[in-house]
């Protein structure tokens, strides 16, 4: 409610509202793509593996980013309509839900990103021994310990949002991830060249090494694009805590709605780039579209 306020008092900005036609359609559109990839590596076993388990983590964290801007969206539209007030005790619950939502959904992306990048390092430098490394058994170890954590610290800091002692390590854990995963694409890349100079007389290494590195770009576009649509965000988390008064921040904070839109287009992007870039994938999808054996 102040943040709305801020750019009409102290600035000439005026607010950047998004259609609500656009705002459901492209949740709609970010939650159906995601929930396709899950059916597509349940149905086929081929795809009964680390990375596609990872893959899944990512999705239905972007499904919980669409379904947490489609709630607060029909929050938003129930309290101006009269159903709801800003201030009660069941709307401030309902609030801290959603936004334990939100930042449930930005820390599982972050982790599974993570998860997807050493799962590819491994695969390129640790080729011959990854699949005693990284088992399936493993995977999914690592993926109920990132989401038990995730969990627990989505509730701590809805709880606890107003106290900037859990603002600042929230939004600093967001960079530092990133540089984290991006020091990780850089070593990878760095290395890869003496790598595959190392295996080159192993039979069909070449092939090999070739598909890794494409899953390599891939993952470093998924990077790209997460930055794109998740930092305007958090930016705008930084600004609403901590200069809320300022006249440019207050300017920045009237694009609230567009940051908001980003955030469900990288649900949108990320099942695209799969679909178009994995083969396997590709064949699912079209034996589940066309209902062929």
């Amino acid at each position: 409610e102040n943040i709305n306020d801020f750019p009409l008092n102290i600035t000439d900005c005026a607010q950047v509202v998004v259609p609500e036609e656009v705002f459901f359609t492209v949740a709609a559109a970010g939650i159906l793509e995601n929930l396709l990839i899950l059916i597509a590596v349940v149905r086929n076993k081929n795809l009964h593996l680390p990375m596609y388990f990872f893959i899944c983590s990512l999705a239905i964290s972007d499904m919980l980013g669409s379904l947490y801007k489609t709630l607060e969206n029909i929050f938003i539209i129930l309290c101006k309509m009269g159903y709801l007030t800003r201030h009660g005790d069941f709307e401030k619950k309902l609030d801290d839900a959603m936004d334990s939502m939100f930042i449930l959904s930005l820390l599982g992306s972050i982790f599974s990103l993570l998860a997807i990048a050493a799962d590819r390092y491994i695969t390129i430098f640790y080729a011959l021994r990854y699949h005693n490394i990284m088992t399936l058994r493993r995977a999914v170890v690592i993926l109920a310990i990132i989401w038990a954590f995730c969990a627990g610290s989505s509730i701590a800091i809805s709880l606890f949002s107003y106290e900037a002692a859990t603002v600042i390590p929230f939004t600093i854990l967001f960079p530092l991830m990133m540089f984290f995963i991006l020091c990780l694409y850089v070593h990878m890349f760095l290395l890869a060249r003496s790598h595959a100079k190392k295996i080159a007389s192993l039979p069909s290494s070449t092939a090999h090494h070739r598909a890794n590195m494409k899953g390599a770009i891939t993952l470093t576009v998924f990077l790209g694009v997460f930055l794109c649509c998740w930092a305007p965000f958090v930016l705008h988390i930084l600004l609403a805590r901590f200069c809320p008064h300022n006249p440019y921040c207050a300017c920045y904070m009237s694009i609230f709605h567009v940051n908001g839109t980003l955030i469900m287009c990288n649900a949108i992007i990320n099942p695209m780039i799969f679909a178009f870039r994995s083969p396997e994938l590709r064949n699912t999808f079209k034996k589940m579209f066309c209902c062929s054996r």
